[in-house]
């Protein structure tokens, strides 16, 4: 499996969850994956910001699904898009 799939599948099963968790709770939701996958899969979504990794008072990481923006178009495309609405309107007509 490439580790595009495995991204996929990680976060999938963080978002499904719901809650934070241990690593090892990680490799239990997905069995299918090898601890290593996994790991390297939770570093580079904490990179992109769609994970959050944390340390508890044991000294084991904890990781959580974040939730994702509202809208998943770039900022430019959304900025289109309301200019458009508001020339539609008549008001970008001033």
């Amino acid at each position: 499996m490439k580790l595009g799939a495995i991204k996929v599948r990680v976060h999938r099963a963080l978002e499904q969850l719901g809650t934070e968790c241990s690593m090892a709770e990680v490799v239990t939701l997905c069995p299918e994956l090898m601890w290593n996958q996994v790991f390297l899969a939770i570093d580079d979504l904490s990179r992109a910001g769609q994970v959050r990794v944390t340390r508890d008072g044991d000294g084991r990481d904890r990781v959580q699904a974040l939730t994702p923006p509202r809208s998943r178009l770039p900022r430019h495309r959304r900025l289109l898009c309301k200019r458009s609405v508001n020339i539609h309107s008549g008001l970008g007509n001033r």
